[in-house]
């Protein structure tokens, strides 16, 4: 352990220790996804409690711990091979009244890394889940971004098919998506994927490379730009990737718009007029709801 983790784990304690912790149940915990500081203190302080840590690699996992001067003697080790069988354990473990904790390589359990059946199992036995929040790649490069749109929506797709043809389908459908997309991606396959999203012309698209890590690189450029700047130096296919396709701006008519809100609101509420107003004419809700303000505030025709 360093020193610098020594008093992170007495404020753990402190900051963690009063709420309550039940037994028997599985604990989804995120870890860091570079930097070994963005553990939470209630996730140190629930690896410390635990009867039992399972994880996708016991190895990396332990020498995680380590480093935060906490020692587990039970380990489960449960990933995409096993996770089956795995988490037929984990059932069991917690039937018996253990805390077990679930943790994948980096970031948070069972989004795009394993974890995802242990939940489910745990959950078809009766028993309960308990989420201890924490790093994301995918929150981090959202938040990085500035891309996402007006109303805030977004798309997971995770990791593209490797087969070009595959691929190549997946990046057509995208382009047909106006929300953000957020993407991940492998080093051996970065420069395939810059080569399909190319065709996604003047799109813009944000690049995280080793989010939180020690030469962590965010750049926002267009889709067709991508693998020109991705061959512009050695270390840019290094590492692990996480990326966001911006949203696309809508095409409206405003005016069209608040006709239709105006109609909407004659007979319904106004969240729901709001809604239905943006789902028919592509317009933002925020600026909708703000209209819808105003309409009711405006004199009717009798008054």
């Amino acid at each position: 352990m360093t020193a610098s983790f020594a008093s992170a784990l007495a404020a753990a304690r402190d900051a963690a220790a009063s709420q309550h912790y039940p037994a028997g149940a599985l604990y989804v915990l995120a870890t860091p996804i570079g930097n070994l500081a963005d553990i939470t203190l209630r996730g140190l302080h629930v690896l410390q409690l635990v009867d039992a840590v399972a994880c996708e690699d016991t190895r990396h996992t332990q020498a995680l711990l380590r480093a935060y001067g906490i020692q587990k003697n039970d380990w489960l080790s449960v990933h995409r091979h096993n996770e089956a069988q795995g988490a037929q354990e984990v059932v069991r473990r917690l039937q018996e009244g253990q805390r077990v904790a679930y943790a994948s390589d980096a970031g948070t359990p069972g989004v795009s890394d394993p974890g995802a059946r242990v939940v489910a199992a745990v959950r078809a036995a009766g028993l309960p889940v308990v989420p201890v929040p924490g790093a994301s790649s995918i929150t981090a490069v959202l938040s990085a971004t500035g891309g996402v749109g007006e109303d805030g929506g977004f798309v997971f797709a995770g990791f593209l098919p490797a087969r070009g043809g595959e691929r190549q389908q997946a990046v057509e459908a995208l382009r047909q998506e106006p929300r953000a997309v957020v993407l991940l991606e492998a080093p051996h396959r970065i420069a395939a994927l810059a080569d399909t999203l190319a065709a996604l012309g003047d799109r813009g698209i944000t690049v995280g490379r080793e989010l939180t890590k020690q030469f962590e690189e965010l750049a926002t450029l267009r889709c067709d730009a991508f693998p020109a700047w991705l061959q512009g130096e050695a270390m840019r296919s290094r590492g692990e990737f996480a990326l966001v396709l911006h949203a696309q701006p809508r095409e409206r008519d405003d005016g069209q718009a608040r006709r239709v809100l105006q109609l909407l609101l004659e007979e319904l509420p106004v969240k729901t007029a709001v809604r239905l107003a943006a789902e028919i004419t592509g317009g933002s809700r925020n600026e909708l709801y703000q209209a819808a303000l105003e309409m009711k505030q405006e004199p009717g025709p009798d008054s």
